[in-house]
C-alpha cells in the first residue's frame, strides 16, 4: 500500500481511498453501524450487476468489519443532457429486470435502518403498507415522534392507499431502493454509476419517487426514463405516498426536522 486517505460524504461508516503499489485503487469502508451491513451492501450491489443496465462498484472484499470495493474514479459531466438521458434509460433497463414476488430473500438496511424485505409477498399493496408504512411508523412511535396530529393523519392515510395503489399488473422490478444524488456518480465519457443500495423487488414507481424527494435529477432523467419505460396514469400521486416511506425514515433518522413534511406529505395524500 502506497497511501491511505479519507474521504468524506458518509455518516454511517468511515470511507478511504487505498492507493496500492500496483497504482490500483480501493475504496474501502470500515466501522458499520450494524454487525451485518457490509454484508448486505455487497449482496445489494451483486443483484443489481445481476442486471446489467448500471454501472456499480465490483466487489474486491467483505467482512462484517470492512468493505472493499473497486475504486470508481468521479468526473464532471460533459454534456449533463447525455449523462441524464443516458442514466434515465439505464434506469429504465434496470427496472425491466423483474422477479415473482415483492420483498427480497433477505431484510438490510435503508441508511442505518432496518429494511424489511422477507418474507417475500405477493400483493404490492401488501407489501407497502406492511414492510415500508407499518415498519417506519412503528419505529417512529418507538423513537417518539409520533403525536396525535399524526395519528389521525395516518389513520385516514390508511383508507386512501387503497385506492392509490392499485394493482396495475407490472411485475415485481429491480430497485435500488435509496437512489437520490449522493448515491449515483458520473464516471468518465459520462457514464452513469451507482452506489450504496437498498435493493428489493418492488413496485418500480417507488424507486422514482426517492429520486424526486430531495432533487439533483434533471429533466432529461425522466424524459429519457419514460421513453424507454412508459409510466402508467397517476404515477406522480403514487409517488408522493412513496415518498413518506422516506420522510418518516429520515424523521427516525434526523429527527423532528422531517415532522413538517411528514406531515405535509400525509395531508396532501387524504384530499
Amino acid at each position: 500500500m502506497l497511501s491511505l486517505s479519507p474521504l468524506s460524504g458518509g455518516s454511517i461508516a468511515s470511507s478511504y481511498r487505498v492507493e496500492l503499489e500496483n497504482k490500483q485503487s480501493l475504496f474501502v469502508k470500515i466501522s458499520p453501524q450494524h454487525p451485518d451491513m457490509f454484508i448486505k451492501e455487497a449482496n445489494g450491489l451483486r443483484e443489481l450487476r445481476k442486471a446489467n443496465a448500471l454501472r456499480v462498484p465490483n466487489i474486491i472484499f467483505v467482512t462484517e468489519e470492512i468493505l472493499i470495493l473497486e475504486f470508481l474514479p468521479v468526473s464532471s459531466p460533459t454534456n449533463r443532457r447525455v449523462f441524464f438521458e443516458q442514466f434515465g434509460m439505464q434506469f429504465a433497463q434496470l427496472h425491466r429486470c423483474n422477479s415473482d414476488q415483492f420483498g427480497f430473500d433477505e431484510n438490510n438496511f435503508i441508511g442505518s435502518t432496518p429494511q424489511k424485505n422477507f418474507p417475500r409477498m405477493n400483493s404490492w399493496k401488501d407489501f407497502f403498507i406492511t414492510n415500508r408504512l407499518e415498519f417506519q411508523f412503528k419505529l417512529a412511535e418507538q423513537n417518539r415522534y409520533i403525536d396525535k396530529e399524526i395519528v389521525s393523519l395516518y389513520q385516514k392515510l390508511e383508507k386512501h392507499v387503497e385506492h392509490l395503489i392499485q394493482g396495475d399488473g407490472e411485475s415485481p422490478a429491480l430497485l435500488h431502493g435509496d437512489l437520490w444524488s449522493g448515491n449515483y456518480l458520473c464516471l468518465v465519457n459520462d457514464i452513469p454509476a451507482v452506489i450504496d443500495p437498498a435493493v428489493y423487488y418492488g413496485h418500480r414507481e417507488a424507486d422514482l419517487a426517492m429520486t424526486m424527494l430531495f432533487g439533483g435529477f434533471s429533466e432529461p432523467f425522466y424524459e429519457s426514463y419514460h421513453k424507454e419505460y412508459p409510466l402508467n396514469d397517476g404515477w406522480q400521486r403514487r409517488c408522493e405516498l412513496y415518498k413518506l416511506y422516506h420522510l418518516f425514515n429520515h424523521l427516525n433518522l434526523f429527527g423532528e426536522g422531517y415532522y413538517p413534511q411528514v406531515v405535509g406529505t400525509m395531508k396532501f395524500l387524504i384530499k
